[in-house]
């Protein structure tokens, strides 16, 4: 069984005494990408032709995240929603009160007409659809493992003063907040894991929350 002796509760490390990876993490970043890449190129293809035989409009979405030393940049995902998945919500929560009342209270619902109908529910429960990410990490937008991609509303609402600490880190494509419960955490219980990461980072805790990571995804848990 797989043990993770370095995944320890929040440290009270303070700023300045962790280290980012430096080029030993940005290495293996690059190498496992590119691997990643090619291996998976046959399914990036398949992917991409059932998103546009199931849905109009691109395959891949970007959305807008904040980086390493605060730069915004584009987050690649192939997309698992309706291109028109705004008047589909609307529509939904205008006729369905309950529906209405679950998403004003998780932001989530249990069966969510945005999503496109079979492959993009395999996506999100397999986390497929972050498969793209891989280009960002070449780019050197984000790492293999790393703190959560989040907005600049996010930022500022729920990391504070802890902000600065968590943006020395590229956010990677998984983390502490993936193989930890992702979707069951409350917002300040991924905060504390992406600052307990930053804080505490080694090489080999990196390892071992990639295979981790592999368990989450075969297993199907903490999926969005």
């Amino acid at each position: 069984m797989l043990t993770l002796p370095d995944i320890a509760p929040f440290s009270q490390a303070g700023p300045g005494t962790y280290p980012v990876g430096g080029t030993l993490k940005r290495g293996f970043d690059i190498g496992f990408s590119i691997l990643a890449i090619a291996a998976s190129a046959p399914l990036i293809l398949i992917i991409v032709l059932l998103i546009k035989m199931n849905s109009s409009g691109p395959a891949f979405y970007v959305h807008r995240r904040i980086g390493r030393d605060g730069r915004e940049f584009g987050c690649v995902k192939f997309r698992t929603m309706h291109a028109d998945s705004d008047a589909r919500l609307r529509d939904l929560l205008a006729r369905d009160p309950t529906a209405a009342r679950d998403y004003a209270t998780r932001a989530k619902l249990g069966n969510d007409p945005r999503i496109i109908r079979g492959i993009g529910t395999v996506l999100r429960k397999t986390s497929l659809d972050e498969v793209p990410q891989f280009f960002n990490v070449l780019k050197g937008d984000m790492s293999v493992i790393g703190p959560r991609p989040v907005t600049k509303q996010e930022l500022d609402r729920h990391y504070g003063a802890s902000a600065p600490d968590v943006l020395r880190a590229r956010p990677g494509i998984s983390g502490l907040w993936q193989v930890s419960g992702r979707s069951g955490l409350s917002y300040a219980e991924r905060v504390r894991l992406d600052l307990d990461y930053v804080r505490n980072w080694s090489f080999m805790r990196d390892v071992a929350i990639l295979l981790r990571t592999v368990v989450v995804v075969i297993l199907g848990r903490g999926a969005c």
